[in-house]
């Protein structure tokens, strides 16, 4: 869906008198624009040589420190603004903020650092210039590197850089860019748009971004993805070309910028907005429609929501409901550990705004990336496991481990579930035993309230499982008989299944739900729950994916929660398709054992 985005109050409808240039780069947001550009520069850094320090080493030690622990601050900072992101975005951005944390935590970079300067008596900004450029040359693409590999290892350089730019940066005292002071409805123009800079653009005030560096798979695409603002990277020779002023047309689907158009260039471009602009209706009239099939089967089509102001989304784009709310928002790392009454304020007021609609809340997900500092204050996270933090003591694990943290959330959602209609899922289940023990605490809690005299359902919410792991999804047999219903979380599902960590640049090629195993994974569990009358649910990204979901009808699913964005495309495919059109694509997958055939398959499929 494309935003609508403010224009500028400049004369855009008056071409200029010099001459009309047209270049070519990669599309990355769909949506045509006209507008004025913006020029943002970036203040270089000063040159720095790798002379001796006049400070001695401990003082360059105690400037690295200084510098990490601004660095780490502006990560968090960063992540902060990642929760009006739809999923796709803010898991991919998250990913990568997360890459950069480690980097700054005792890495090969650091370590190397600190050892340049008690060795080599450097500067600590001459000790991270030389050691990064040493570990990107090592991490970038290399001669005789297969095709497949490059895109990764420019990633994986670029990691190194971007990191060690944000240390120059603080370290030199040369303030960051920011975009604040960009005349609203401008096309933002720049050498380059990195990840970070594109997490403080704010789609409503900038009309479209470009820039000369970038590709369609890096961090910054996604970025720009997810916020829906028309883009175009990788445009050669932009910013020598482009003035502070000029006047473009930018089409963030094919790629293509054009710089002073004549008047006829200009009346095209303006038919094109308008044909957008219907398409905009389009989607309004289309959230009114059912999600049904044209041979009549409905098709339930939820939401994954962060926090609660993206409520206004889910109920714009018509969702019927909430089909994961993660809680990781309420347990904020540096503060205390939420209580039930704090809890219970939240969950209440969420499910009074969802007026009748279901809402399923996931308990707390911490363990692997997530909430490492205060595992450590609870002294239940240890250097040993970080060094594969995707495995152990995370998700229910972790939460069976420390009931009390457990109890407090299942006692506040059981109270707020007078408040409207919930059900309450359990992440990152690997055995039976798990959902017997979190069943018996979860009994426990709603007699304690009883005895509290709490009010309560007589029907206390069901009690449901994520299927995120191979264990979990060849034991649903016997899971469905434990659990009121199951969602299936193919992201993690994926991960664990590929052995591929989706964070890792140099895996992305690798990492993908279009994989016969996944497919054979997930029929088993669908085949279980449906044989056990229990409901079942997608919310993992395959979700997201119209051609994916048609599949997953053929599969026998037929409920599906994603990010509000990405809920009328779903649909628009959905009221285009019959049951027979899925299910043969859905037998056609089940015969493809390669997963490039199986991908090339499920893209072409046309309804």
């Amino acid at each position: 869906m494309i935003k609508r985005l403010r224009r500028p109050s400049s004369d855009i409808t008056l071409p200029d008198d010099r001459p009309m240039k047209i270049l070519q780069g990669t599309g990355i947001s769909a949506g045509i624009v006209i507008a004025r550009a913006s020029l943002a520069h970036e203040r270089p850094l000063p040159v720095i040589e790798a002379v001796p320090s006049q400070l001695p080493a401990e003082a360059e030690s105690t400037r690295l420190d200084q510098a990490i622990a601004l660095t780490l601050k502006q990560l968090k900072k960063l992540r902060g603004k990642l929760t009006s992101l739809p999923d796709e975005g803010r898991i991919e951005i998250d990913a990568m903020l997360t890459v950069y944390e480690r980097m700054l935590n005792h890495s090969r970079l650091v370590r190397a650092a600190y050892r340049r300067i008690a060795e080599d008596g450097l500067t600590a900004e001459a000790a991270v210039q030389h050691e990064s450029e040493t570990l990107a040359a090592q991490a970038g693409p290399q001669p005789g590197m297969p095709e497949e590999e490059i895109e990764g290892a420019r990633r994986r350089e670029g990691e190194f850089r971007e990191v060690a730019r944000r240390l120059l940066r603080n370290l030199t005292g040369v303030s960051f860019r920011a975009f604040s002071d960009i005349p609203g409805g401008s096309v933002l123009v720049a050498e380059q748009i990195r990840p970070a800079d594109a997490a403080v653009i704010d789609p409503n005030r900038i009309a479209a971004v470009l820039s000369e560096g970038g590709g369609a798979t890096d961090h910054t695409a996604i970025m720009l993805r997810a916020l829906n603002v028309p883009a175009v990277l990788a445009v050669p020779e932009l910013t020598s070309l482009v003035e502070d002023g000029s006047l473009l047309i930018v089409d963030g689907s094919s790629g293509r910028v054009i710089i002073n158009p004549d008047s006829s260039t200009l009346a095209e471009a303006r038919s094109a907005m308008a044909e957008e602009a219907k398409e905009r209706k389009g989607i309004g009239r289309l959230r009114r429609l059912p999600s049904r099939l044209i041979s009549g089967e409905d098709v339930e089509l939820l939401a994954n929501i962060e926090i609660a102001n993206e409520l206004p989304l889910l109920h714009r784009n018509g969702a019927t409901g909430i089909g994961l709310l993660r809680t990781e928002f309420l347990f904020d790392e540096s503060e205390p550990l939420p209580d039930e009454d704090g809890q219970y304020a939240v969950y209440a007021g969420l499910l009074a705004d969802m007026q009748g609609m279901t809402t399923t809340i996931r308990v707390l997900d911490w363990g692997g990336e997530k909430g490492l500092a205060r595992l450590r204050q609870l002294g239940i996270h240890d250097e040993q496991e970080e060094e594969n933090p995707a495995l152990g003591v995370r998700g229910l694990r972790l939460l069976l481990r420390h009931p009390e943290i457990l109890e407090a959330q299942l006692c506040a959602i059981l109270r707020a579930s007078l408040e409207g209609k919930c059900r309450i899922l359990l992440p990152m289940v690997s055995s039976v035993n798990e959902v017997i023990a979190t069943r018996q605490i979860y009994e426990r809690c709603a007699r304690r309230l009883r005895r509290r005299g709490v009010k309560l359902p007589n029907d206390l919410p069901p009690l449901g499982v994520m299927i995120e792991t191979p264990a979990a999804a060849l034991t649903a047999g016997a899971l469905v008989r434990q659990a009121d219903f199951l969602a299936l979380g193919t992201n993690d599902l994926t991960m664990y299944t590929l052995a591929v960590d989706r964070s890792a640049a140099m895996g992305s090629a690798l990492y993908t739900a279009l994989h016969p195993s996944l497919l054979k994974l997930l029929r088993f569990s669908v085949d279980e729950a449906l044989r056990a009358h229990r409901p079942i649910c997608v919310c993992g990204e395959m979700a997201a994916d119209p051609r994916s979901v048609a599949l997953l009808i053929g599969m026998g699913l037929r409920s599906f929660s994603m990010s509000a964005a990405s809920l009328p495309a779903v649909k628009r495919m959905i009221r285009s398709l019959s049951i027979d059109a899925c299910d043969d694509l859905y037998r056609r997958a089940m015969l493809v054992e390669d997963p490039i055939q199986l991908t090339e398959l499920v893209r072409s499929f046309a309804c």
